[in-house]
């Protein structure tokens, strides 16, 4: 799974135009971020296929960054997301996003993009 990444302007309209791009290429989304802080706009999203959201998003002009994704599943209880923040931190990796990308009995599917996703990969194991 791979995490994309589109800086937007503050200003209505600029996440219907990368929507829109997506949805002219047929992408559906498995999860999606947005946080607008001073003025700057992140959006994240996770496609479903990768190589139309990048074909998607070139066709449009928009400028995005790719990541690789790390899944996990947690316990649905207080404290899961301490253990594994600590974990990670522990072992000096940095976290760039994290996703809830679903939700199964007591167990919370959890996609996280590090700045080493091999080492995440190692230290979630």
């Amino acid at each position: 799974m791979r995490d994309v990444s589109v800086a937007l302007t503050h200003r209505p309209g600029e996440l219907a135009r990368v929507a829109r791009a997506l949805s002219r290429y047929g992408i559906n989304l498995k999860s999606v971020a947005g946080l607008a802080v001073d003025g700057h706009v992140r959006v994240r999203f996770l496609p479903d296929e990768i190589e139309s959201a990048r074909k998607a998003l070139e066709a449009s002009g928009i400028r995005f960054e790719e990541s690789e994704v790390v899944t996990v599943l947690l316990e649905n209880k207080a404290g899961a997301l301490a253990e594994i923040a600590e974990k990670l931190a522990d072992a000096n990796v940095n976290l760039l996003a994290l996703y809830v990308t679903g939700l199964e009995g007591d167990l919370v599917e959890l996609a996280i993009v590090a700045d080493d996703p091999k080492k995440a990969k190692r230290v979630l194991a």
